[in-house]
C-alpha cells in the first residue's frame, strides 16, 4: 500500500471518530452565506479575508484537498461553480451529503494529488487548499499543476504547515526531539514515531518548498499571515505553526 492510501484510510478512520475537519457544515451555514454572511479557514483558526477572494459569483473554483463539506459548500452558497478534489473516500461522501441536501451541483472527484490533476489548462478562476500538503513527500509538483490548472490572473489560496510542530513527539509540545525534514520514508523511528500517535504518514516542509516553491511555478505571492495550531502549549504561547498564503498567476 502506497502512503497516500495509508493516509486516506487513517483518515476516514479519524472523520468516522469525529474530527473536526471531516464535519460538514449544517443548514444554518450555509444559509448564512446565501445571505452573504460567510467565513472559510485555510488553516486552524483564523478567517480568511474575504477581500483574498473578490467576486465569487460564476467564478470556476477548486477545493483541492477540500472534502469534508465545510468550505465547497459556502462557495456554492455564494453561487461559485465548485469542483472539489479529495482522496479521503469520507471526505468525499461528506461534500455529497451536504450537496444533496442544499440541492447545489458540484463536482466531485476521488483523487490523489500527487498526480497529474484531471483537469484541462487555465480552468480555473480560484484553487482553495487548505492545510493538506504535510501529508505530502513532494510539494513542487503540486504548485506547478495548480498553476497550470488556473487561468490567467487565477488566484491560489493555500493553508500550510511551517514545520515546527514535527519538532515534537507529543502532544505536551515540551521537549525538541526531531531532526528536520521530518521524512517517515527515509526514518524508520519517525514512522515508528508517526504509528504510535495513529497520525499517518506525514512530511515537514520547508518555506524554501512551500513559499519557493510556488514562486518557482511562477506564482506571485500577494499576501500572507501566519497561525496556531488552536490548542496545545504552541498555540498557548502564540507560536505561529501554520501559514496561509495568496498567490496569483
Amino acid at each position: 500500500m502506497s502512503y497516500q492510501d495509508m493516509n486516506a484510510k487513517i483518515i476516514d478512520s479519524w472523520i468516522r471518530e469525529g474530527w473536526e475537519w471531516g464535519k460538514p457544515i449544517d443548514h444554518s451555514i450555509y444559509e448564512a452565506a446565501q445571505r452573504g454572511i460567510w467565513n472559510v479557514k485555510l488553516t486552524p483558526t483564523k478567517y480568511v479575508p474575504h477581500e483574498w477572494f473578490g467576486e465569487l459569483k460564476d467564478k470556476k473554483i477548486l477545493g483541492l484537498a477540500s472534502g469534508g463539506g465545510q468550505q465547497m459548500p459556502v462557495f456554492a452558497a455564494l453561487g461559485a461553480i465548485c469542483t472539489v478534489f479529495d482522496y479521503s473516500e469520507e471526505q468525499i461522501k461528506s461534500e455529497r451529503i451536504v450537496a444533496q441536501r442544499e440541492q447545489y451541483r458540484i463536482e466531485i472527484i476521488r483523487g490523489d494529488m500527487t498526480k497529474r490533476l484531471p483537469f484541462e489548462d487555465e480552468h480555473f478562476d480560484i484553487i482553495f487548499h487548505p492545510v493538506a500538503n504535510c501529508y505530502v513527500e513532494e510539494v513542487k509538483p503540486i504548485w506547478k499543476e495548480c498553476y497550470r490548472v488556473l487561468k490567467h490572473t487565477g488566484i491560489l489560496l493555500a493553508g500550510m504547515d511551517n514545520g515546527i510542530n514535527f519538532l515534537f513527539a507529543s502532544d505536551e509540545e515540551k521537549e525538541v526531539v526531531n531532526t528536520l525534514p521530518f521524512n517517515p520514508l527515509k526514518n524508520p523511528e519517525q514512522m515508528k514515531q508517526l504509528e504510535r500517535e495513529n497520525a499517518g504518514v506525514q512530511f515537514s516542509h520547508t518555506l524554501g518548498e512551500q513559499l519557493g516553491g510556488q514562486l518557482e511555478a511562477g506564482f506571485r505571492l500577494t499576501d500572507l499571515y501566519e497561525d496556531t495550531n488552536g490548542s496545545g502549549r504552541l498555540h498557548q504561547m502564540n507560536i505561529p505553526s501554520y501559514i496561509a498564503t495568496r498567490a496569483v498567476k
